[in-house]
This record gives C-alpha cells, sequence and structure tokens, in this order.
C-alpha cells in the first residue's frame, strides 16, 4: 500500500465517528455526576504563558523541562500549550476576582492538553482529561469528596476491578525535613539510579519516588516514607481523609511512595488505577490528583486552600465496553426514509425536520437514487419502519409505510405520517 502523503502527527490521534460516541457517554456521565455537586464548567485557553507552568507546575517537573510544545509569537510573548488544567483555571480564578464570591469555588474543564513524551500505550501527545478544581476550601472532607466524584464516574461507566492509591506528602512544615531524609537516603544509592533520579535528586528529591524505571523501584520501596514524618497539621488531615473515606466505604489503599509528578501539591495525593491485566496497570492511573493550598499564592495571590483532579479520556475510554458506550444522543433509528425521485428529495426534506422537531430518530440516504441500495442501507442499519416516498405518493400526498420484519405496507396520508408513526414506535 503506498504510504499517503500527510498522515496525523506522532503521538497524536484521530478521535473517528465510531470512536465518538465513547468520548461522549464518558463525558455525559462525568457532566452528570459534578453537576450534582454544584460544580460550574470553565474553558481557559489551550495556549498560556509559558511563565505560568514554569512557576504553577514547577521548573523541576518532567512537564515543564520536556514535555511542553512551546512556541514565541511575532510579538515576542513566550506561549505554551497547556500541558494540565490546573495552572490555567487557578489563572483564571485570581483574574477574575474569584476569591471575593462565596467561598468554595467549584469549576470542572474537559478538553485537549498536550505533552511531547515517547508514544505508548496509553500515552498519546494530545490527549483529553476531564478536571476538577475546588478553590477556598480548607476541609479534608473535599479532598474526600474529589476521590468519591471520580470513584463515582468510573463505577457509572461500569469500569471493573479499580482501585484507589492514597498518600500525604505534607507541606512546608514537615517536607523540608523529609527532603533531607530522602536526599541522604538516596545519595548513599545514588550509583543505581536512573540519570533521570540524579537529577531529580538534586532539583526536587520527592520526585525519584514518582520514577517509573523498574532499575529504581527496588531502591524506592526501601526509601524513607512520607507519612511516617508529617507534621501534626497533616497527620490530622490525612487522619480526617481516610475517616471519610471509610465512612463512605471506598476502597482505598495507602502508597506511602505515591507523590505524582508536579510541584504545587500539599498534604493529600490519590490516584485510581485499572487492575484488570499487567498491560492496564502499565498504561498507570485512570484518574488522580490531591491538595494544592500555596498555588494560588505562588501565583501572586492571597494563600488559598485548594484541591482536585483528572481523568484521562482515552484511558477510561480503552477499558469501556462498546456496550456501555451509548450516550442518550447516539442516532439509534428506529425509522428509515427511502425516496425516488427530485420531488420526493424535496418532499423528504420537509418530512425529516417535522421527525426532528418531534424527537424521532430518522436515517435517510439523500444522495442515493436506487431503492434497492436505500433498503440495503435500512436492512444494514436494524430499523423497526421504511418509509417509501416516489414520485407517485407525492403526487397522491401519501407515504408508504414498510414493517421491515413482517415485510408489511400500508399507505398512510403524508400530513399524518409523523402522528401514526409516534404512535407505532409507542407499541
Amino acid at each position: 500500500m503506498k504510504k499517503i502523503k500527510f498522515q496525523k502527527p506522532t503521538g497524536m490521534h484521530d478521535i473517528l465517528p465510531e470512536d465518538q460516541r465513547y468520548f461522549e457517554k464518558i463525558y455525559s456521565v462525568c457532566e452528570k455526576i459534578v453537576n450534582f455537586y454544584g460544580f460550574k464548567k470553565i474553558d481557559t485557553p489551550v495556549l498560556e504563558s509559558t511563565d505560568l507552568y514554569q512557576k504553577g507546575t514547577g521548573m523541576s517537573t518532567d512537564i515543564v523541562q520536556k514535555q511542553m510544545f512551546g512556541l514565541k509569537t511575532k510579538g515576542g510573548d513566550d506561549l505554551s500549550l497547556r500541558p494540565e488544567f490546573t495552572p490555567g483555571v487557578a489563572r483564571a480564578y485570581l483574574e477574575h476576582g474569584m476569591h471575593s464570591l462565596p467561598q468554595p469555588i467549584k469549576l470542572y474543564s474537559t478538553g485537549p492538553l498536550f505533552r511531547y513524551e515517547r508514544p505508548q500505550a496509553g500515552r498519546y501527545r494530545q490527549f483529553h482529561q476531564f478536571n476538577l478544581e475546588i478553590f477556598g476550601d480548607t476541609s479534608p472532607a473535599i479532598d474526600a469528596q474529589i476521590i468519591q466524584i471520580f470513584y463515582s464516574i468510573l463505577e457509572e461507566l461500569k469500569i471493573k476491578k479499580i482501585a484507589i492509591e492514597v498518600n500525604s506528602i505534607g507541606d512546608n512544615q514537615c517536607r523540608p525535613y523529609y527532603k533531607k531524609l530522602l536526599v541522604s537516603y538516596f545519595r548513599s544509592k545514588s550509583s543505581s539510579l536512573c540519570t533521570d533520579c540524579k537529577r531529580r535528586l538534586k532539583e526536587n528529591p520527592l520526585r525519584v519516588l514518582d520514577c517509573k524505571e523498574e532499575k529504581c523501584h527496588a531502591i524506592i520501596s526501601q526509601a524513607p516514607q512520607t507519612i511516617n514524618h508529617l507534621c501534626a497539621d497533616c497527620h490530622a488531615h490525612f487522619k480526617y481523609v481516610l475517616e471519610f473515606l471509610d465512612e463512605i466505604q471506598l476502597p482505598y489503599r495507602l502508597n506511602p511512595h505515591l507523590v505524582r509528578g508536579l510541584d504545587y501539591y500539599t498534604k493529600t495525593v490519590f490516584e485510581i488505577v485499572s487492575e484488570s491485566t499487567e498491560e492496564e496497570k502499565a498504561k498507570g492511573s485512570l484518574a488522580g490528583g490531591g491538595r494544592y493550598d500555596l498555588l494560588i499564592k505562588l501565583l501572586g495571590g492571597e494563600e488559598t486552600p485548594a484541591s482536585g483532579g483528572a481523568l484521562g479520556i482515552e484511558r477510561v475510554k480503552s477499558l469501556l465496553s462498546p456496550k456501555e458506550a451509548k450516550p442518550s444522543s447516539y442516532f439509534n433509528p428506529s425509522i428509515f426514509l427511502a425516496q425516488l425521485g427530485s420531488s420526493a428529495k424535496i418532499k423528504s426534506l420537509k418530512l425529516l425536520e417535522e421527525f426532528r422537531k418531534n424527537k424521532i430518530q430518522v436515517a435517510e440516504s439523500l444522495g442515493r437514487d436506487s431503492l434497492k441500495a436505500q433498503f440495503k442501507i435500512a436492512d444494514k442499519m436494524k430499523v423497526k419502519y421504511t418509509l417509501l416516498l416516489g414520485q407517485k405518493e407525492v403526487l397522491e400526498e401519501s407515504i408508504i409505510v414498510r414493517d421491515m420484519k413482517t415485510g408489511k405496507q400500508e399507505t398512510i396520508k403524508f400530513d399524518k405520517v409523523v402522528k401514526e408513526m409516534k404512535k407505532k414506535l409507542k407499541k
């Protein structure tokens, strides 16, 4: 087969019509659940100042150091395609004065994100997320609620064998001491660490715990654990988070080496992972997030407690069964409209609009003239009824209705067809 001239960029993918229903189903379930909890939608630009991510996401993160798509405008602005939602939503919270509104502010976002990384199963350079943020609430109940919402979404989508991993990484009071312990431990093992971890050890030792390299796993497993070195405030906060999770009976497990890959996190961090197969485990988390009480101050605002998380649409889609991927808006007609001749085509347009106004889905193939070809399409779509409109029917202002199961036909007056078909479908 000859290679075509233009193909999609490496690591990016087309969402074809047959895949759209999976995305629609996931988004519809997500929005239904977060609307119940009072979240409001916010859309932020796909392009933001590069400095926003350097300050917000963190200079030592893989996202900023290796994964951002950056560009310079003709005016000299340094911009980047958004690699994650949180810094942009936090910027909008500040810029639009949301801190002066009654708190907490609950926001959700959806859309594409961009990270330059090696394409592999479950990882794309353009991917999609469903994102939640809550600003202005210190309560550990908020952390538990964020986890509960993502777990509920996955349950509603009937994703099997999912597990919640949770940890606390402390705050500015207790983390400096813990970092010293980590540095001391990892320096003694530095010759066995991967190249990235040797760099991380100098820049942000917590990031070593997030390494995915096999050679580092054995070393990380013996490292000091954050939960053994929390200050009193962080310890109490995490204790309450776990009590809330127990109360709502969510199946979680402590992962003392879970840190997430972003610098702004404080206290609670979590991931929800699939454990169905080894291949699915390797794809990474389905959802993840945590608390980030210092981000708003870091971006120039007052210190503002915040918590959030995101769900990976492509990863969830890969686990969604075709049976479950049928949102209410999915096109599933019970009627096919076949026509023959130009005057029948003209009448068909008006009739289709009448069906639409009455919320009855009707399939058609107006570009085809062959009745045989049209009936073949109707058979393939497994419709219950086919309407036949030819030149004769147009003159007589009638239409033929064929029951596709029995083959029986009847003629109905054109102006009564919508009403009659509504009755038939109810039966």
